[in-house]
């Protein structure tokens, strides 16, 4: 065990530099010129050679290359292209601290619907309440955020009149309710189906039947026996749900406006700010791998049969 979270952790710094490899070439070669960006298509070509050389763009790209991973492995990711004399960790730090508010309340949101639906739907397996559920949720979540943030926005802000339209206010302020319930249902139909399935197989092993047998009631075989097993499977995916959520935030935050780094990164594309962009990749692809990790370690906690 110790073994593979060293190796893993070994690994993390190469995947992250060919993260930043890949980021910086799209960063520097990609459409659009950052003095373009900074100075506009009419600028004097002295002052386009200048701020090039300012910005060191002149140099190799080798020399671009080291010098930008040596930022980066000390926390500097660049200035702004959009805002001169601000550093991208300081424009995205603050913005982090929202995002991940929200996404940990779409997380919750995921679990405590999501576990308990898709096992209702495996126990009714074969009646009417099982393909109302599956269907329902698939239908639902085939809507992209795009479409989701402002039907929920129409039906509960404009028609029911319950929550507050849009903004900020933290964690535990009602506006964070529509934007969470939005970017959480694609994860949430994942995970209602991902249970399902292995409820389902779990309910036909041995032990289960044996547990029933025993004269345990239903209510104590699907606590003690059936939701941990069951649950294995679905914390294997928690990885992938959270790079959805990071996706979907990007466009939430912006139809619920929600001052976050997905709205900010989406600002960035826009106007060209490649530093911004760059930073915003690299940190979400280290939070990705980072919780892709904790993942593999938790589930060889929950499983004891599992042995890297």
């Amino acid at each position: 065990m110790t073994a593979y979270i060293v190796r893993r952790l070994l690994w993390l710094p190469v995947l992250l530099l060919i993260v930043v490899f890949i980021t910086f070439v799209l960063g520097t070669y990609g459409p659009g010129d950052p003095v373009e960006v900074r100075l506009g298509t009419k600028a004097n070509p002295e002052a386009v050679a200048r701020l090039r050389h300012q910005l060191g763009l002149d140099r190799p790209f080798a020399v671009q290359f080291a010098d930008y991973v040596g930022g980066v492995v000390r926390g500097d990711f660049g200035e702004s292209y959009r805002y001169p004399g601000r550093k991208t960790l300081d424009l995205i730090l603050p913005r982090m601290a929202v995002s991940a508010q929200l996404n940990l309340a779409a997380l919750l949101i995921v679990l405590v619907i999501g576990l308990p639906v898709g096992m209702l739907a495996a126990r009714f397996q074969g009646r009417w309440l099982d393909p109302a559920i599956v269907t329902g949720i698939v239908l639902f979540s085939s809507l992209p955020v795009l479409i989701t943030g402002p039907l929920l926005l129409f039906l509960f802000v404009v028609i029911l009149k319950l929550l507050p339209s849009a903004g900020w206010g933290g964690l535990f302020d009602p506006r964070v309710i529509l934007p969470a319930v939005t970017i959480a249902i694609p994860g949430l139909a994942l995970i209602v189906r991902v249970m399902r399935t292995s409820t389902l197989e779990v309910l036909s092993q041995d032990y289960v039947r044996t547990a029933h047998a025993k004269g345990l009631t239903p209510q104590i075989v699907a606590r003690r026996h059936v939701a941990r097993n069951a649950f294995l499977p679905v914390l294997t995916m928690l990885g992938f749900s959270l790079a959805g959520l990071i996706g979907g935030t990007i466009v939430g935050e912006t139809i619920f406006g929600i001052p976050g780094v997905g709205r900010l990164g989406l600002e960035s594309v826009f106007n060209r700010d490649y530093p911004v962009i760059m930073a915003f990749t690299i940190l979400g692809s280290t939070i990705f791998v980072l919780a892709n990790l904790i993942v593999d370690v938790a589930y060889t906690f929950l499983d004891p049969r599992i042995r890297y």
